[in-house]
C-alpha cells in the first residue's frame, strides 16, 4: 500500500479508502490510485482486512478423503455453492484416509482463521478440535461421525442401503450373496456390512463369513476378492462403494459366470454399461448442501443442541441387479 500511495501521490489512508470502496475520495484521485494498483499488481489481503475489522476471514475449511474421488468432488461442489450464497470461499484438503493428516489439515485451517470447518473424518479421535470449538469455530462432520466429540453430523442411511440391496437380490432368487467392502474400521464400511448382515437375516439367508471380503480398495485386491467370492459359489455381489464397484466391473469383464451386482454409490456412466449397473443411490449434492447449511446456521447464531441428520438412499434397478442365478 505504501508503494501504491507513493506512485499515486496520495496517502496510505486514501489507498485504503479506494481499496475498500469508501466515500470521500474524488473520482480523479481514485482513478490515479487504481492505475497505480494495476501498474504494481497490488492485491489486497482480504483475510487480513476482515480480521482488522474484527469480522471474518470469508473462508471455510473442508477436509475430505480424496478430492479426486468423484463422490468427494461432487460434495465439494455442493459445499462451494452454498458457501457462495453467503459470500464465503472454500479451502479444501485431502486427508488420504490418514488420521494424522486430517488433524494437521484441520488445525492448519483453524490457524488460518477459517470461519467454520466441515470434515469427513479419517480417524476417531477429535478432541484436538475442542479448543477451536470452545473459541467459537463451528464444526460439522459429514459422511462419517466424529469419534469422541458431540457435534453436528450429516450422514446417509448406510445400513438401510445394503439391507435393501440384499432384499432386492434375494427377491430375484439369489441365496449366496457376496459382499466386498472397504476397511472395517471405516464407519461407512462397517455400517454397510451391518446392513448386509441384517439384510441376510431378514431375507432368511444364512450369513456366511466366506462370502464377505473387507478391506480391498485397489484393482488387484478387489479382483482377488471377486474371484474368491465366485469360487464360494456366490451368484450375486454387493460392492461397498463406487471405487470398489468400478474395480469389480473390471474384474468381471469378459467372464461367462458373471454374477448379479448391486453397487453402493452411483457413478458416472453406470447406466450406459452392459448390463447397466444397479446401485444404492444417494444425493451427494444433498449431503454437501445439508452439511454446509448446518454450518452456516451455526455461524449465524444457531446455538441449539448438536444435530445428527441421516439422509435417505434409494435402490435404482438398472439390470445388473436383476440377473437371476
Amino acid at each position: 500500500m505504501s508503494d501504491v500511495a507513493r506512485l499515486a501521490g496520495v496517502s496510505i489512508k486514501t489507498v485504503s479508502r479506494v481499496v475498500n470502496d469508501e466515500p470521500a475520495v474524488s473520482g480523479e484521485t481514485a482513478g490515479r490510485v487504481r492505475a497505480a494498483i494495476d501498474q504494481l499488481g497490488f492485491r489486497p489481503n482480504v483475510g487480513a482486512s476482515h480480521l482488522r475489522r474484527g469480522t471474518t476471514t470469508g473462508t471455510i475449511g473442508l477436509v475430505l478423503e480424496d478430492v479426486a474421488n468423484p463422490f468427494y468432488s461432487g460434495l465439494t461442489r455442493a459445499v462451494e455453492e452454498v458457501a457462495g450464497t453467503f459470500g464465503r470461499r472454500v479451502l479444501t484438503s485431502s486427508s488420504d484416509e490418514d488420521a494424522a493428516r486430517e488433524r494437521e489439515m484441520a488445525l492448519e485451517f483453524c490457524a488460518r482463521r477459517v470461519d467454520g470447518l466441515i470434515i469427513v473424518p479419517a480417524g476417531t479421535e477429535h478432541g484436538y478440535l475442542m479448543p477451536e470449538i470452545r473459541s467459537g469455530t463451528p464444526v460439522v462432520f459429514v459422511d462419517r461421525p466424529p469419534g469422541d466429540v458431540v457435534v453436528d453430523t450429516v450422514l446417509v442411511d448406510n445400513l438401510g442401503g445394503t439391507k435393501a440391496a440384499v432384499t432386492h437380490l434375494a427377491a430375484h432368487g439369489h441365496r449366496r450373496i457376496g459382499f466386498v467392502g472397504d476397511a472395517p474400521d471405516i464407519f461407512t464400511a462397517a455400517e454397510r456390512l451391518r446392513g448386509y448382515r441384517e439384510g441376510c437375516v431378514e431375507a432368511g439367508l444364512t450369513y456366511d463369513e466366506r462370502l464377505v471380503k473387507m478391506g480391498p480398495h485397489d484393482a488387484p485386491s478387489v479382483g482377488d476378492a471377486v474371484s474368491r467370492l465366485l469360487s464360494e459359489q456366490a451368484t450375486a455381489l454387493i460392492t461397498g462403494n463406487n471405487r470398489i464397484t468400478v474395480h469389480a466391473l473390471r474384474a468381471l469383464a469378459g467372464r461367462a459366470d458373471r454374477p448379479a451386482l448391486v453397487g453402493f454409490d452411483d457413478f458416472e456412466l453406470a447406466d450406459l454399461l452392459v448390463p447397466p449397473v444397479s446401485v444404492v443411490s444417494h444425493e451427494t449434492t444433498a449431503l454437501g448442501q445439508a452439511a454446509a447449511k448446518l454450518l452456516f446456521a451455526r455461524m449465524h447464531g444457531d446455538d441449539g443442541p448438536p444435530r445428527r441428520i441421516v439422509l435417505p438412499v434409494r435402490l435404482v434397478p438398472r439390470g445388473s441387479g436383476e440377473v437371476t442365478p
